[in-house]
């Protein structure tokens, strides 16, 4: 039986994708298979189909890692999953296509009440969230979070959970429907980070004394422009790097301010603690349950039109998530 699928057969740009039929893949021992309903997409996807992301898989390759829809068969061993479950899953070998292939240890049943474009579009960017907020540092109820970047994905899930643990929150955004788009969120000030003035905008919302934690997934000159606005003893939180510059940091700033600079590396924690993405998400969906964080898609596309969705998203006019339906 075949499926069709993406492909990248040389590195190329989302137009240089290839929408072909393979092979449906059979599950292996401690796998599932998920005829999949919808597919979420990551920037990392953009970087990973150019051959500028860090990890370089085989070619040709199908994009795309997180996925939710219907489990239709199950390899040996698997016994916490039946054909018929509707699960969530980082999935291997690709989610741009009819059906994936996903470990049974990252895979997860999904509430009756979440739709397939929720559970795709939530994986990566609340266990990230989770994991920053909760285990790289903690929130105590009333501090200052701000989040930069937040109307996109990471920084959306980064509100939720900030907002939930008893953060003010101050966004950053790059144009005003997105600040709107914030401040519906739960921001109670959204800032342009276009303006020059935006260092002193968040320290005049907070009283002069600055941002108690810093969720930057963005670095470059705003990770730079942070250190001016974070309170003494501040945490600024290194999520990535999605302006494109990898920044430094003199570290006599760090001494004057007493702060910390933290990295969040959540894929890399679970490759030592890999239990840890059940306790998270599990955290996560009675969080969801008791609705203080929910998952936001903007904008979603067929499979067919996956390149277009990739465009999309690459140029930064999306928020939220974006997803397929399949």
């Amino acid at each position: 039986m075949n499926m069709k699928a993406w492909r990248v057969n040389e590195w190329c740009e989302p137009d240089g994708l290839e929408y072909t039929e393979i092979p449906v893949p059979e599950p292996k021992a401690g796998e599932i298979r998920i005829s999949n309903k919808s597919a979420a997409l990551n920037f990392y996807d953009i970087l990973m189909i150019q051959g500028k992301y860090q990890v370089k898989p085989p070619r040709p390759f199908t994009p795309g890692s997180e996925v939710s829809g219907i489990v239709d068969a199950v390899g040996e061993g698997v016994d916490n999953f039946k054909v018929g479950d509707r699960v969530q899953a980082m999935a291997t070998g690709g989610t741009f296509c009819e059906y994936s292939i996903a470990p049974a240890t990252k895979s997860f049943k999904i509430p009756d009440e979440m739709s397939y474009e929720e559970a795709a579009a939530m994986i990566v960017i609340y266990q990230t969230s989770y994991f920053g907020l909760t285990h790289r540092t903690t929130i105590r109820p009333g501090e200052w979070l701000l989040v930069h970047a937040a109307a996109g994905g990471v920084g959306l899930s980064a509100m939720q959970i900030g907002k939930s643990l008893g953060a003010r929150i101050i966004a950053t955004a790059g144009n005003q429907d997105k600040l709107n788009f914030c401040l519906s969120q739960g921001a109670e000030f959204a800032i342009n980070y276009n303006d020059e003035t935006w260092v002193e905008q968040v320290k005049k919302a907070t009283g002069g004394r600055g941002a108690d934690i810093i969720y930057d997934p963005v670095g470059g000159e705003i990770f730079d422009l942070s250190t001016k606005c974070i309170a003494p003893e501040g945490r600024l939180l290194v999520i990535g790097f999605a302006g494109g510059t990898i920044p430094s940091i003199a570290a006599n700033r760090i001494l004057l301010k007493n702060m910390s600079v933290i990295g969040v590396y959540w894929g890399g924690y679970l490759e030592l603690h890999p239990e840890y993405m059940h306790e998270a998400q599990n955290a996560l969906f009675q969080m969801y349950a008791d609705g203080r964080i929910k998952p936001h898609v903007s904008e979603s596309y067929s499979l067919h039109n996956a390149p277009d969705a990739l465009k999309a998203l690459a140029s930064r006019k999306t928020y939220a998530k974006v997803v397929l339906v399949i």
